[in-house]
């Protein structure tokens, strides 16, 4: 397991010119692409979706599989006589025509209306499909943003792929969306895309990979029925641990095991909510938590005594978390497989995890597996796999946590959070993100994030765009402060006048902020206003994550998938809806006094005065430096819990339920043991509240298949315009009036 000290250097320099290369399919087959025996199928797959298959006549081995689909088969094809000239189908919703010479297929829905032209090239392999006028979303994390119209995107993998300094790391995943209603995955092969002509092309890596061409095409005016469709192919999110969607801290170089549990002991000193202290390994930094870059050994230094450092951290509420690389350019298997130990092999995923175990024995609560830019996508799934199922060898009924900075389509199957790599602390990469976040969740990765205040500090790096980041960052699945100063992620950081460590002498245009800048006693303050606010949104927000992994709608959420038919609304890339309910205008903008803000259709409330607008417009909201807008929509029920210091402290609160009228409204407010699976088999409790705003009534009712979780009953307090009345629900079905 050693490693040189200039490895992820060397990487970062080789990643820009190799990965397109290594993302090819090994098991692609090598054909004449202008045989004329080529063979077309067509499999229905549902009402909305179907699969398209070109492949050589007499192909007798399967289509390759790199792990992103949730199964092998699909059902019987259907195989049009080739020797017809055109031929026409009708499959389920879909009506396609399909000529031969070239190869063309229409495709279009029961009222005839035309969805998709695809056109293959047999000299070039290259497909063409038609851009429409509507904007195309999803295509991963990172490229250019927000609509992909107008670019070219080779797919590069990695933090080679694209703009690293504003536009992160890049996890390509095939996977486009027409707004005007049709989506395609391209299962194989892997290519290039090029949207900047009327004509969309899809270009594979080589003639000879051109085939098998495998796709997916869905077609649904919903929104949220061509996502729901998605997850059936790639799969529905897993449900993460509770304490995962809490305030995660990340520290990088430590200076001693004292240190270690001071930070921690300040924390809850300054009752500044958080539930996970993240630790860097040495190599990425002079002293982690390691001996040295990709060792599973303790650095002595710091943790003399592991295991009662974490004992330490635990009675203080805080999950532990580690780094960790893998030194392997290929990962293979399961963590099932039998592990030769006389001859240890990094590459097979048992082996590997085998490393982890004596250290997830003493108590090490989630891990955070870096780089991994030259994998190829069996090898990121067997990875983002891995530390899922490896976890649960040795704590089977518990949730595990791991934060990916690489993965593919089916990641979410294994509840893998991602962030967004070593991106540079400015203005622009902060309203770079808002899209690149959209994108991301429509690319069926709910669990992202950032590094909040960005990586590499540069001389933008200011109190002040700290705490910009810091407020989008309370509204994103992953909420975690991470970068070089270190010490200026802690939200007491920038009234210490100690930015940490200095650990930029490699990156170009980096900077130490101005000392000036660090006695700056703003800072505190709001960060403990966003971090309160964000535990008193877990009922929310937890419910939202549990619709996530049951219907694939995701937790940040463009305004197109609730807003189809609202232009203003399908273009919108620089604000977006968490949940259903609560819009989201972050302020990106150097000494904002004001953000303009869309309200889509109907009437909105602001969240802080509850002054009720009418949308369908775009306004001028005034900001202070404290202040990030957000609107809740008129036919809303938004659950509030009292402020925690963690997620699973007990308190002797009510909950605060919310009605914003204006509409009915429904949720179903979601709660389990936060940890384990026994949600699975019905140990969960649901809350289904109904709004009737005519009559003025809520009505609360069990779920069906969920029962009363402790303590019971629940003290309940629900607010109408200034108005509170109490309830306490025993599981028996009870109504509020404001009548």
């Amino acid at each position: 397991m050693k490693s040189q000290w200039n490895r992820r250097d060397v990487l970062r320099g080789l990643t820009a010119i190799s990965t397109a290369a290594l993302v090819t399919p090994k098991c692609a087959v090598a054909i004449d692409a202008s045989d004329p025996q080529a063979e077309i199928q067509i499999t229905p797959v549902s009402e909305q979706t179907i699969r398209l298959s070109l492949l050589p006549t007499g192909l007798k081995t399967p289509i390759p599989f790199n792990g992103s689909l949730v199964k092998e088969s699909w059902g019987t094809p259907v195989i049009p006589n080739r020797r017809e000239t055109d031929r026409e189908l009708s499959i389920g919703s879909f009506r396609l025509k399909i000529s031969w010479n070239p190869i063309s297929i229409t495709i279009a829905d029961e009222h005839h209306k035309v969805l998709q032209q695809l056109d293959w090239d047999a000299n070039t392999g290259t497909l063409t499909f038609v851009t429409g006028t509507s904007p195309l979303y999803g295509l991963g994390e990172g490229g250019p943003q927000f609509d992909r119209r107008g670019s070219t995107d080779p797919m590069r993998s990695g933090q080679g792929g694209y703009k690293l300094a504003t536009h992160g790391g890049r996890v390509p995943i095939p996977w486009i969306i027409g707004a005007s209603g049709w989506a395609i995955f391209f299962h194989q092969p892997f290519g290039t895309f090029d949207f900047t002509g009327s004509q969309s092309k899809f270009m594979p890596t080589s003639r000879d990979a051109a085939l098998p061409l495998d796709l997916f095409l869905v077609a649904s005016s919903d929104p949220s029925v061509i996502l729901a469709e998605y997850a059936k192919l790639t799969g529905f999110a897993e449900m993460p641990p509770l304490w995962s969607l809490g305030y995660q801290q990340s520290h990088r170089t430590l200076a001693s095991r004292e240190e270690v549990i001071a930070e921690a002991k300040l924390f809850r000193e300054k009752k500044l909510p958080c539930d996970a202290l993240i630790y860097l390994g040495t190599g990425f930094c002079p002293s982690g938590w390691n001996s040295e870059n990709g060792a599973f050994d303790w650095n002595s230094r710091v943790f003399p005594d592991p295991k009662v450092v974490l004992d330490e951290l635990h009675q203080e509420h805080f999950r532990a978390v580690t780094h960790v690389v893998i030194l392997s350019d290929t990962l293979r298997g399961t963590v099932h497989d039998k592990c030769d130990l006389s001859r240890f092999d990094e590459a097979e995923a048992s082996c590997y995890w085998d490393a982890h175990r004596k250290d997830f024995a003493m108590g090490i609560d989630g891990w955070w597996p870096d780089e991994g830019d030259p994998l190829d996508i069996p090898s990121r799934l067997v990875r983002n796999r891995m530390y899922w199922e490896g976890p649960q060898i040795d704590r089977p009924n518990e949730r595990p946590y791991a934060l990916h900075r690489n993965g593919y389509a089916g990641m979410q199957r294994y509840a893998s959070f991602l962030w967004s790599g070593d991106v540079y602390s400015t203005w622009e990469t902060l309203k770079t993100h808002i899209p690149i976040a959209l994108n991301t969740a429509l690319s069926g990765i709910p669990y992202w994030g950032t590094d909040i205040g960005g990586f590499v500090p540069t001389p933008e790096f200011t109190a002040e765009l700290y705490i910009r980041w810091f407020q989008f960052g309370s509204f994103c699945p992953l909420f975690r402060c991470h970068g070089r100063t270190w010490k200026l992620r802690l939200p007491w950081g920038w009234n210490t006048g100690d930015p940490g460590p200095v650990e930029i002498r490699n990156y170009n245009g980096a900077a130490i902020p101005d000392s000036s800048q660090l006695h700056d006693t703003r800072v505190e303050p709001i960060c403990r206003k966003y971090l309160e606010l964000r535990y008193r949104m877990m009922p929310y927000l937890y419910s939202t994550v549990r619709e996530c992994t049951t219907t694939g709608m995701p937790i940040m959420r463009p305004l197109w998938l609730h807003f189809p038919n609202d232009p203003r609304s399908v273009e919108c890339g620089d604000q977006y809806l968490w949940g259903k309910s609560l819009l989201v205008t972050p302020v990106v903008g150097k000494g904002a006094t004001a953000r303009r803000v869309y309200l889509p259709p109907g009437t909105w409330y602001d969240f802080w005065t509850n002054e009720s607008i009418e949308g369908g417009r775009a306004i001028n909201r005034p900001v202070d430096l404290e202040t990030l807008p957000l609107y809740v929509r008129a036919g809303s029920i938004l659950p509030l819990g009292p402020i925690k210091q963690f997620v699973s402290e007990k308190m002797d609160a009510p909950l605060s339920v919310s009605i914003y009228p204006g509409g009915d409204a429904t949720f179903l407010l979601y709660e389990d043991d936060g940890t384990s699976f026994n949600y699975r088999k019905g140990d969960w409790m649901g809350i289904q509240m109904n709004w009737n705003d005519a009559h003025k009534k809520l009505d609360l009712a069990l779920a069906s298949g969920s029962h009363m979780l402790s303590p019971e009953p629940r003290a309940i307090e629900v607010q109408l315009r200034g108005i509170t009345k109490a309830a306490h629900f025993d599981g028996k079905s009870i109504s509020v009036s404001f009548a």
